[in-house]
């Protein structure tokens, strides 16, 4: 099994490889190769909607996909899933994000990933026995590159280049201002210029701003 193997087994799911790499002892994990999965865009909110999590009426339609698709994926390949919801205690998918090589911190402090942008969302993971073959790291973040207008998009000034401010975005998304955060996506994630280019439908970001802000 190799990447590219991998990668076609995802596919029909509107999954993307997020990242890979060789788990280490202190990764929270075995000794390994570790495959995080994000959406495939465009194209998966339409897949996801059209599933059965999204129509049985239950709660947590999404991570239910997750669990089915991925676990299911993880079986295929012989592997053991992971998520970064159902705790705690919880993975740590923010460390297995960075040992990718191609997630960062951001100036706004959330990561950002190399395609998309700070619409970064991993789905799962995948651990497996052994060490495929990986490619080098993507090389440096794409906010090295960037004026950055993340640092100056938020109009109550929650995100930015001082620690999430939780109470003033909430707030703000209470107001007649706030619904274009709400219906559309955060506006900070949106500015970036990785996150315009990846073709995320703004139905999904609706979909988490309402989890967020229920």
């Amino acid at each position: 099994m190799d990447l590219a193997a991998i990668q076609a087994l995802a596919a029909p799911h509107f999954l993307d490889l997020f990242g890979a790499f060789h788990a280490e002892e202190g990764d929270g994990c075995p000794p390994g190769t570790m495959l995080l999965f994000s959406p495939l865009e465009p194209g998966f909110w339409a897949h996801v909607r059209a599933g059965p999590e999204a129509l049985d009426g239950l709660p947590d339609p999404i991570d239910r996909w997750s669990t089915r698709v991925i676990g299911g994926m993880a079986r295929a390949l012989d592997g053991t899933a992971h998520f970064p919801f159902g705790g705690p205690p919880y993975a740590p998918f923010i460390k297995w994000a960075e040992r990718t090589g191609r997630a960062w911190p951001s100036p706004v402090g959330m990561l950002v990933h190399d395609t998309a942008g700070l619409m970064i969302s991993i789905r799962g993971a995948i651990w497996l026995e052994g060490r495929l073959e990986l490619p080098a790291p993507a090389g440096t973040s794409p906010c090295a590159s960037c004026d950055r207008p993340c640092l100056s998009t938020c109009p109550v000034g929650a995100l930015g280049p001082r620690p999430y401010d939780v109470p003033a975005c909430h707030a703000f998304l209470d107001t007649d201002a706030g619904a274009d955060c709400l219906s559309g996506g955060c506006l900070v994630r949106r500015a970036c210029p990785v996150s315009r280019r990846f073709g995320r439908d703004p139905a999904q970001s609706a979909h988490h701003m309402r989890y967020f802000h229920r």
